[in-house]
């Protein structure tokens, strides 16, 4: 399963495309929140959860269409979490009285049709990732190095899968060896130093950390391909080594430039920042 996040008016929605049904499924809670207009996400939680009990002694069938589904949370760990098709979900929405139920339902639509799009021309998926970071601001220079990284990316984990590395949780354990080699903190610490909750930590990077990111990954890659490496234990040997390269050139840039890659900058919006710079080893 494919799981990524969405946007809806600034409310992050996790989802899940499953590829055998073919369909998305969205987490409820993150849909309710976007409904309520609710900042707090234990309220929206909350409500849903009472909402759910009604729906049940009425004996509504979209309560028992929801499934459960591990999500990752704000503090990076993932926890089953309710989830519905577009269809259950319209039917839930018509249960939360609020103004937005009828942009959602919109949205909810579109984002099937990008689905459809997206899988008769890839090319589609690219154009819109450039138009949203455009709309929130993005330089041409960092949208480009932020695409540049992603196709990196997407090679070192195309080879993992070639590999013997198939759990969601080996993918997690590999990054967070390469990053914390090249960065000296963790993924998590990264995104707490920039103050990231759900956010994706690529989409608020500089464009300096977006290329060592990319030079760290690209060296891991060459040196699996090298090595051969199969399996957990020769992944995680290439992650440190490749990673080490990375950490190598920045320490040498910082040196000559006289200050950190590694920084608590990011893309909030005015209000939501807690910039703290800084960077370990």
């Amino acid at each position: 399963m494919d799981i990524i996040k969405a946007s809806f008016e600034d409310y992050d929605i996790r989802r899940i495309y499953d590829e055998k049904t073919e369909k998305w499924y969205f987490s409820v809670v993150d849909i309710v929140r976007a409904l309520l207009q609710q900042p707090d996400f234990q309220a929206a939680r909350k409500y849903w959860n009472k909402l759910k009990e009604r729906l049940k002694k009425e004996g509504s069938e979209s309560v028992t269409n929801c499934h459960r589904l591990k999500l990752e949370a704000a503090d990076g760990k993932k926890y089953l979490t309710d989830v519905a098709s577009p269809e259950v979900l319209l039917r839930l929405i018509q249960s939360v009285p609020s103004p937005k139920a009828e942009p959602i339902k919109l949205w909810l639509a579109r984002i099937g049709y990008e689905r459809m799009q997206d899988m008769a021309d890839p090319a589609r998926s690219l154009d819109r990732a450039r138009e949203y970071w455009q709309q929130h601001g993005r330089s041409e220079k960092w949208i480009q190095q932020r695409m540049t990284g992603q196709e990196t990316r997407n090679k070192l984990t195309d080879y993992w899968k070639e590999h013997e590395i198939k759990k969601e949780s080996e993918f997690a354990i590999l990054t967070d060896i390469i990053h914390q080699e090249w960065t000296g903190l963790k993924v998590k610490e990264h995104k707490s130093l920039k103050s990231l909750k759900n956010q994706n930590l690529r989409d608020h990077m500089s464009e300096a950390e977006l290329i060592f990111t990319a030079l760290a990954e690209l060296s891991t890659r060459q040196i699996a391909e090298t090595m051969k490496a199969t399996g957990m234990h020769e992944n995680k040997e290439a992650g440190k080594k490749g990673g080490g390269i990375a950490r190598k050139a920045r320490l040498d840039l910082e040196e000559k430039v006289g200050k950190s890659v590694v920084t608590g900058e990011n893309f909030l919006p005015t209000g939501k920042k807690k910039l703290v710079k800084g960077s370990k080893g």
